[in-house]
């Protein structure tokens, strides 16, 4: 094997038995408890998981992105709400990195890089989800600091996270009047409402973000420049898009695996259920779309890491992958009867959580107008 390869295989094993010891068997307790699993995440930082796609030069690994999204899908199919937790901490994490300026990128991204600091991304409000254009919270510049009054909406990790990549509005002119900013969990102002009670993954808080006249210094604003931030969340929204499409496929793996096990040890009829003809196939359409969705998500990987244009391809990845898993996690639910219903096994809770999946990051209804836009030559923005 190429040295990369035998570098990949060798981070397969590690994360595989981090996620066959540590995380399958906490991740019932910490949804049940609702607990967001803080000292999960600060174990994927001491084996440098939460920086593998960034540059050593603030202290990545500086991994192709497709080793790093095998990593988000193992996670995700011992503890999805944990494989998702990584997914947005690195979508905020180089959002602030791509756009910073030379001294916002060595004064917050390595700690973020480190997994020191827990990052978060603030686009959505109550009122403009997939229309994110129209946001309405307002950045106003007083001196040497901007003032930010509004509510972001949906956000992952909100009240958990350290540092937030916010989206405020500078000035009416529509999209191009957004802007970035980086925003700490201690700023004056800042403040979060009770988390979302969600259908699943309730160890992953959900939660408004309420700004009140906070007083965000100006070096916080993203590239020194207004106007970027639509730019910028988008941007970030296309490599998220590839990190829920491996959640999805670890779901589904998951959803799989417990499906097989179980047909192949529930008897009926004098035989394994798993020998009838109508289980057998459903369990190989299972296998089928998971394999085809892991293959669709790593060549959008390979065409990020290549340096090509890929809000497409991870539109296409998003939809099939999360489409995929939903159907594969109510086969699981079918496999497994009235069991399959009980939370005395975890499929039901797959099943929940992989209607999360198709909704977050852009619904796929959204990633169908992202798609068509761009098939038909009109801007996929």
């Amino acid at each position: 094997m190429s040295a990369t390869a035998d570098q990949d295989a060798a981070l397969h094993e590690l994360v595989r038995d981090l996620a066959r010891e540590r995380l399958a068997p906490a991740a019932d307790r910490f949804e049940r408890e609702h607990t967001f699993p803080r000292e999960l995440f600060d174990q994927l930082a001491d084996l440098d998981l939460t920086g593998l796609p960034f540059s050593p030069d603030v202290g990545g690994s500086g991994l192709p992105h497709s080793s790093y999204l095998t990593v988000v899908e193992e996670v995700s199919r011992a503890y999805t709400a944990l494989g998702m937790g990584l997914s947005v901490h690195t979508l905020a994490t180089w959002g602030i990195g791509a756009h910073a300026t030379p001294e916002q990128r060595e004064r917050f991204v390595p700690d973020l890089v480190a997994g020191r600091a827990l990052g978060a991304y603030a686009l959505s409000e109550p009122g403009s989800g997939s229309d994110a254009g129209a946001l309405t919270t307002r950045a106003v510049r007083d001196g040497d600091v901007y003032r930010l009054t509004g509510t972001k909406a949906w956000v992952t990790h909100g009240g958990v996270a350290d540092r937030y990549l916010v989206m405020a509005r500078t000035s009416h002119e529509g999209s191009r009047g957004i802007s970035a900013f980086i925003v700490d969990a201690d700023q004056p102002g800042l403040s979060f409402a009770a988390p979302e009670d969600k259908i699943a993954m309730w160890s992953s808080p959900t939660a408004q973000l309420i700004l009140d006249d906070a007083p965000v210094p100006a070096d916080r604003l993203l590239g020194g420049q207004e106007g970027t931030g639509f730019r910028v969340a988008l941007a970030s929204l296309d490599g998220g898009r590839l990190g829920i499409a491996a959640c999805a496929v670890g779901l589904a793996q998951a959803a799989l695996d417990a499906a097989v096990a179980y047909a192949g040890q529930r008897e009926q009829f004098g035989r394994t259920i798993g020998s009838f003809q109508g289980i057998g196939f459903l369990l190989a359409d299972m296998a089928a779309r998971t394999e085809a969705s892991r293959a669709l998500y790593r060549v959008a990987a390979r065409r990020r890491d290549e340096g090509h244009e890929f809000t497409q391809e991870a539109a296409m990845a998003k939809l099939v992958a999360t489409d995929a898993a939903m159907q594969t996690t109510t086969d699981a639910v079918q496999v497994f009867g009235g069991y399959g219903v009980t939370r005395e096994f975890p499929v039901e809770r797959y099943l929940r959580e992989a209607k999360i999946l198709q909704i977050v990051e852009g619904t796929n209804q959204i990633q169908r107008l992202v798609i068509s836009r761009g098939l038909t030559g009109r801007s996929p923005r």
